[in-house]
């Protein structure tokens, strides 16, 4: 490598040059010019003392090239962080799992020699854990987070571990950089709060400071992060793999679940409540959906590619923080996942299983995405610290399913047995011992060329335009409801200049997204945008990124409410009930008291909750059924209030009768095309399949 040869990437001013400039001029990867708080900063060293000249890149043997085992200030980095935690998961540490069976139904074999993806009509058992980012153990089920979506396939041919979240992109593009992230996001360590949220000032002076990161901020700040459901979201393998057919052929290829149900978000206030109604309400609905025999299933999508594609997308592929839209590759659906069995006992399962990236089977390969090369080592080294033991394989939920066999032996936890005395390869005392076979797993032959160094590779400088792309691509309630998440967090932040900044980079995305968040938190004048380092594009609308316009008209697995008390009338009662469990949905009935109520009729109603700790926050759609009587006592009752307040305000469908219409009024509610007559179920029905999205301007104060 000539030494007079600068590669491209992070840039850094000259001590001298931010002594006179009043602080660290920083110009990250993607170019764009900040100022730190001035002062004499320490030198950023390893923990030998080694100074650190790059902290935002690893090394790679070019820009675009794998990352290198060479990289101790990596390894070194992310072996520390990996280690911070014992023994709960430093990230993703709230998760549930449940186990189930994938099928395929379409071959890739013109793709692919991985057994999984070619033997239709198979069925191989899965193991699947959905989990919050940010929280610990034993956070909320609902906080505004991402949400992990890990995928164990026991195949024939062994493990492969398909580890992504519900959001396709991720905030930073270089692995070294993940430790900062989390530390970031993370409660601020001088005070221990807060839990589980980025609204804070670490979190978002990082992000200020990380334009790679802004389209990941639309998604985190979108109705993505709020899910009614964890059987209500999608999945995605984030990075680009590679498969390659029996010819050594590649392909590139990007893995989608998509749910069965449809996608379905809560709005901000109501997920706040259902945080306090019911923090297990995610474990809780999923583990009653299991029970219940109704399935979670999502479909197994692929987006195919070639390199020559590849070549001509106004984006660079490898970069995780950007996604191929549908609309440029479409997906393919090839096959399906349901998940059928709770797990037997949560910590030797949900707890104990271990994914890694790097667990994957023949036929298919990685690609150079540096934010996945660093995974590969990161996973395996995080699950030594939590299991502390290299058998971590050997616990059951975490043991392939085909037999398996290797010279590793003895360490901590060992529980098998193995027999003879020849524990190498090659050996000559042993005939049956485990030897490497031509039809084991072989990596794609890739042909690299370029300067190794610490470097960001130019394609990856665009950082505004795919968040731009799904902005713009939302529906109106969803970009309000961006710019309204946005107003809330940045209104958490104290620091000034963050939010000022924040504000800068918006400007890129849409300037009217950065005008209502400015006038939200008071900012005039508006803030300048920063230097963007790639001319912002605008691309074409991607109509599939939005949750509203593509959610189904089903109720199933929704779960809709009924209020009752005493002198209710048990024949609409009944009506409304068996009209939702028609059309796919549960029902609950809520009453003043565990123990039931006693109808018009005579005839006595169960209860599934009781008022005070069954809000309609709970429910996807409600009815409020009460004799006059009945309505005049639950007049001084403030949860029923609220129960007809909220769910007006959380844009549900709601049926009444004339008791129902009382507590209505006194709740302050307005009557509108979404609170139907209880004597009009198919009416009722049809408005609970969605929310009532006019009439959101009049409940709330929105950016």
């Amino acid at each position: 490598m000539s030494s007079k040869k600068k590669p491209s990437g992070t840039i850094r001013a000259s001590r001298h040059d931010a002594e006179d400039s009043g602080g660290d001029a920083i110009v990250p990867a993607g170019g764009e010019l900040h100022q730190v708080v001035a002062g004499k900063h320490e030198m950023l060293t390893t923990n030998q003392g080694v100074p650190v000249s790059d902290n935002q890149n690893s090394l790679k043997g070019h820009s675009r090239g794998p990352t290198l085992l060479e990289d101790f200030v990596l390894r070194e980095k992310i072996t520390h962080f990996d280690h911070e935690r014992i023994p709960e998961r430093i990230v993703h540490a709230r998760g549930t799992g449940v186990h189930g069976f994938f099928e395929l139904t379409a071959s890739l074999s013109n793709y692919t020699t991985a057994r999984i993806l070619t033997e239709v009509g198979e069925r191989t058992e899965v193991f699947t854990r959905i989990s919050t980012v940010a929280g610990g153990a034993g956070s909320i089920d609902t906080p505004r987070d991402v949400r992990g979506f890990a995928v164990k396939l026991y195949t024939k041919e062994g493990n492969w571990d398909l580890v992504g979240n519900n959001i396709p992109v991720f905030f930073i593009q270089d692995a070294i950089k993940f430790p900062d992230l989390i530390h970031a996001v993370k409660m601020e360590p001088d005070r221990g709060f807060p839990q589980a949220a980025t609204a804070h000032d670490t979190f978002w002076d990082y992000i200020s400071l990380t334009p790679e990161s802004m389209h990941m901020v639309m998604w985190i700040m979108s109705d993505r992060t709020l899910p009614r459901s964890l059987r209500m979201i999608e999945g995605f393998g984030i990075h680009s793999f590679r498969l390659v057919n029996a010819a050594g052929d590649s392909t590139f290829v990007k893995f989608h679940w998509r749910p069965k149900l449809g996608l379905q978000s809560t709005i901000w206030d109501e997920t706040v409540k259902i945080a306090g109604a019911d923090p297990d309400f995610h474990r809780r609905d999923m583990f009653e959906a299991v029970q219940a025999g109704n399935f979670p299933e999502w479909e197994f999508a692929v987006q195919l590619f070639t390199q020559e594609q590849a070549d001509g997308f106004p984006f660079d592929h490898l970069d995780a923080t950007k996604l191929i839209p549908e609309e440029l590759v479409p997906l393919k659906v090839v096959g399906r996942m349901v998940l059928d069995r709770w797990p037997d006992n949560f910590f030797a399962e949900t707890e104990q299983v271990a994914f890694c990236p790097s667990h994957l089977v023949p036929g298919i390969d990685f690609s150079n995405d540096p934010l996945l090369q660093g995974r590969l080592f990161s996973y395996l080294d995080t699950q030594l610290s939590r299991l502390g033991s290299p058998n971590f394989h050997q616990l059951p939920v975490n043991a392939p399913k085909c037999p398996f066999a290797n010279q590793q032996r003895d360490a901590h936890m060992q529980m098998q047995q193995p027999k003879g005395r020849v524990a190498y390869e090659p050996s000559s005392l042993a005939a049956d011992s485990a030897r490497e076979t031509p039809k084991g797993f072989a990596s794609f032959v890739a042909t690299e060329a370029g300067d190794k160094g610490r470097a960001r590779a130019d394609s990856f400088a665009d950082h505004y335009s795919q968040a731009r792309l799904f902005y713009r691509s939302q529906t109106a309630p969803e970009q309000t409801h961006i710019a309204s998440a946005l107003v809330f967090e940045l209104s958490k932040v104290e620091t000034l200049h963050v939010r000022q900044a924040m504000v800068g980079h918006l400007l890129h995305v849409d300037p009217d997204l950065a005008g209502r968040v400015a006038s939200g938190v008071a900012l005039d004048p508006m803030p300048i945008a920063p230097p963007a380092a790639a001319r912002v594009r605008d691309m074409d609308k991607s109509p599939a990124l939005q949750i509203i316009g593509k959610m189904k008209d089903t109720l199933e697995g929704r779960c809709v409410g009924i209020l009752v008390n005493d002198g209710s009338d048990g024949a609409a009662a009944r009506a409304l009930t068996q009209a939702a469990l028609d059309a796919g949905a549960t029902v609950k009935i809520v009453a003043p008291k565990v123990g039931g109520v006693r109808l018009a009729d005579g005839k006595h109603m169960a209860a599934d909750g009781q008022l005070a700790g069954t809000p309609s926050v709970l429910f996807d759609a409600v009815a409020i059924l009460l004799s006059q009587s009945g309505a005049e006592q639950l007049l001084k009752e403030s949860a029923a209030i609220d129960f007809a307040r909220d769910a007006f305000g959380h844009l549900k469908a709601i049926a009444i009768d004339r008791g129902g219409q009382v507590l209505l009024k006194v709740a302050g509610v307005v009557p509108d095309a979404g609170v139907i007559p209880a004597t009009e179920p198919a009416a009722f029905i049809a408005a609970a399949k969605t929310r009532q999205w006019d009439r959101e301007p009049s409940v709330r104060t929105l950016a």
